[in-house]
């Protein structure tokens, strides 16, 4: 678990995250945060692009900017987005390889918590690098 403060670090750093988003065609901006257990926090916010498939997740954005920077276990992550939701399989297949049963926030732009949970309960019975048998 994580505690208050990183909690609201976590939730305060989405939030910014977020104003950055990059989003012309949705219209849905989206910012995440993740805290590595060293305690840094790493933000990203989703892009998208002409070309569709070329978009990235918030959720990914901040978990590929912390790995870029030394960090492959995470502690917690927070999503911060207007009118709810929950990370798509891709990013809670890239969670769980970082961060397995990890809590999961999700916030609005205030910063009010709507959801908490754990990858454990989004992503059940998960595939691995401990299934790969190497």
């Amino acid at each position: 678990m994580i505690s208050e403060s990183e909690r609201n670090q976590l939730v305060t750093a989405a939030v910014k995250a977020r104003c950055n988003a990059y989003s012309p065609y949705s219209k849905f901006k989206v910012g995440a945060a993740v805290m590595a257990n060293s305690g840094k926090i790493h933000a990203g916010c989703n892009v998208e692009n002409a070309s569709y498939g070329l978009t990235i997740c918030a959720e990914r954005s901040a978990i590929f900017k912390a790995v870029s920077e030394g960090e492959i276990r995470l502690k917690a992550l927070v999503l911060c987005l207007e009118g709810g939701g929950s990370p798509c399989g891709a990013c809670r297949q890239v969670i769980h390889e970082f961060g397995p049963g990890i809590p999961v926030l999700t916030c609005d732009p205030t910063g009010r918590i709507l959801t908490e949970t754990t990858l454990d309960q989004l992503l059940p019975e998960a595939f691995g690098p401990e299934d790969l048998g190497n």
